[in-house]
């Protein structure tokens, strides 16, 4: 089994995809830049990292296996923890282990695993088919100096003849510009006048509107607090995505039936609408209420880790 062609799979969709008793790698978004000195663009990518502390299983890794080969969960689990196994073995052995388009673990002196990812690949598919590119450098002071030495080496001549023949018809441009702008002012003023009293007409009709609508209500009724809990929290346990809308609420109806607090999250990249059953603060509770969910009301159930607006 080639995993580290599965890790990347998942490593296009999510930000986060755990190698349970591994490690978990991670992709954070870095915005388009440019190289100062050598005048490079880079378009924006996902920068990739490697934490060895996540290594409880999410089971997003498990299940796409387990899709892919078609073989049960726990065979794919199994098959997991053998791979990672193995790879352990040649990290203690010294050996460098290297993961196709992702990147190369070694050990250091304390034992710890070092990553250092690859460069081959971009991982953000809002990027897809962007690469670096290299731009000549404008020098903008070149062009400057070269039209002020063009323009003290052509001279303008205007004969007396040709400014004599063109005066009658540069007063006349200048008396239909003054007419113009003064039958515009008019116009403007017309209209600005007209504005007012037609503002100050229905303020007045206004005010004797609210003065006869004015009552007292001798016995208001109580003001009413309503309490809305917001969910907060970046971990997310998905229910399941629907290409129609009406499908995803109807997902949402159901489970708020039998006392979850489900609600949609919006489309995901694939244009499908996503349902999950609840928020968390804490991967270590959303861990916990997964387990319990997959076992009790649906197994395929999981975890999405995704910052919500």
């Amino acid at each position: 089994m080639q995993l580290e062609s599965y890790i990347s799979d998942l490593l296009y969709r999510y930000d986060c995809v755990t190698v349970p008793g591994f490690g978990a790698f991670l992709t954070s978004r870095e915005s388009a830049k440019v190289h100062d000195s050598t005048h490079t663009f880079y378009p924006p990518k996902k920068v990739l990292s490697f934490n060895e502390q996540l290594q409880n299983n999410d089971g997003l890794l498990a299940h796409y296996i387990a899709e892919i080969e078609k073989i049960p969960y726990a065979t794919s689990t199994a098959k997991i923890a053998k791979q990672v196994k193995a790879v352990k073995s040649y990290l203690i052995e010294g050996e460098t282990i290297q993961f196709e388009n992702i990147g190369e673990f070694t050990l250091n002196a304390e034992g710890r695993m070092l990553f250092t990812p690859s460069t081959h690949i971009n991982y953000l598919t809002d990027a897809f088919g962007l690469s670096h590119y290299t731009s000549v450098a404008v020098t903008r002071e070149v062009y400057k100096e070269n039209v002020i030495a063009i323009e003290d080496t052509t001279p303008v001549a205007l004969t007396p003849q040709k400014r004599a023949k063109n005066n009658w018809l540069k007063y006349a441009a200048t008396a239909v510009i003054l007419l113009g702008l003064g039958g515009a002012k008019y116009y403007s003023n017309t209209i600005e006048n007209h504005n007012q009293l037609a503002q100050k007409e229905a303020n007045a009709q206004l005010d004797a509107k609210v003065q006869e609508a004015t009552f007292v209500i001798s016995n208001p009724l109580p003001a009413v607090t309503l309490a809305v809990e917001k969910q907060t929290g970046n971990y997310h346990i998905v229910a399941g995505a629907f290409r129609i809308k009406a499908n995803s609420d109807k997902k949402v109806s159901q489970l708020r039936a039998k006392g979850y607090k489900a609600r949609t999250i919006g489309k995901n990249r694939y244009g499908l609408h996503e349902v999950i059953y609840q928020s968390f603060d804490t991967r270590t509770e959303a861990q916990q209420a997964l387990n319990k969910i997959r076992k009790e009301h649906n197994r395929d159930a999981w975890l999405l880790i995704k910052k919500l607006d």
